[in-house]
């Protein structure tokens, strides 16, 4: 029988919170070396990222504390990703939104995969039961 994604990515639990983990660490070098411009909503969703990332990581997500505050950083980080998407929505329907010379920085563009890791990594933590998706 074949696996779901999920319970695949929740065999592979700790690679997937390390990648959230470095994704993370690789967007505030970006930032901190000044090849992108100072953004606080991109400041706000990396650092979400990363928490829940490390969350993920712990010897049991599924205790209530880390699912606490798993749902409080998810919460915070999905609205400030959510606002800052809507802006680029509201820049498309008004007919002023550019891709710009860094189109792979765009902010309209990362906020949505934002909105979906951060979304992945909280269903991740929340659906992990120990003892069920056990690393063979």
């Amino acid at each position: 029988m074949l696996d779901s994604l999920p319970q695949i990515l929740l065999r592979h639990r700790r690679a997937v919170g390390l990648s959230a983990i470095l994704i993370a660490v690789l967007t505030w070098t970006v930032d901190l070396t000044d090849l992108v411009y100072e953004c606080p909503y991109c400041r706000s969703q990396r650092t979400v990222i990363g928490l829940l990332g490390l969350l993920l990581m712990l010897p049991n997500p599924a205790h209530w504390l880390a699912r606490y505050l798993s749902a409080v950083l998810a919460v915070f980080g999905l609205s400030v990703a959510a606002a800052q998407h809507f802006r680029g929505w509201a820049r498309i329907m008004g007919g002023e939104f550019e891709w710009g010379e860094q189109w792979y920085v765009n902010a309209w563009m990362l906020s949505g995969f934002a909105l979906f890791i951060i979304v992945g990594l909280l269903l991740l933590i929340w659906i992990w039961r120990p003892g069920e998706a056990a690393a063979p």
